[in-house]
């Protein structure tokens, strides 16, 4: 079985001139999903976690089962005004102007583990973010990991000073 049979190309979405890579058909599928998360997981064997943090929001899909797999907590990092208790923030650069990430400032403790997780690593940007938030907070990144990878986009760049670990590389 290979992840990338489940992995669909959706031309011109959000935006013309952008080949986008759908998860829905993976998710769809139980053996792909346990496939996935035994993957990821295989990437940080060893390591300890304290916690997981799952970016907005398909971040949110492997990252719970990769918390649960490793029994550990899941964060989730939102965009701005969507969770309920006292935040931290970070505005990072978009192609074209800025966007801003929050997590709770209670959910990362001194000295935490973190897995950074994400479904791709596009142009790094929003990784990036999610650990300056993560380090604001106290937390140690341990690894960014993703189930995929769009090495043209060259996000490894901003994601230099972390070891990042990706299922699929395109």
């Amino acid at each position: 079985m290979q992840l990338s049979d489940y992995i669909r190309d959706i031309q011109d979405f959000p935006k013309q001139g952008i080949l986008f890579k759908d998860i829905t058909p993976l998710l769809l599928s139980t053996k792909a999903t346990h496939l996935a998360v035994d993957e990821l997981y295989k990437k940080i064997e060893g390591k300890k976690i304290d916690v997981v943090v799952g970016i907005e929001s398909r971040g949110f899909f492997f990252g719970t089962l990769l918390a649960q797999k490793l029994t550990c907590g899941f964060v989730p990092v939102r965009k701005p005004n969507k969770l309920p208790a006292e935040t931290t923030s970070q505005i990072y650069a978009l192609e074209y102007g800025e966007d801003k990430l929050e997590i709770h400032t209670d959910a990362i403790k001194k000295g935490d583990k973190v897995l950074i997780h994400d479904d791709v690593l596009a142009t790094g940007g929003t990784a990036e973010a999610v650990c300056k938030l993560v380090e604001k907070l106290g937390g140690e990144v341990v690894q960014c990991n993703f189930l995929m990878e769009l090495s043209f986009l060259s996000g490894r760049e901003k994601l230099k000073n972390h070891e990042v670990k990706a299922v699929i590389t395109y």
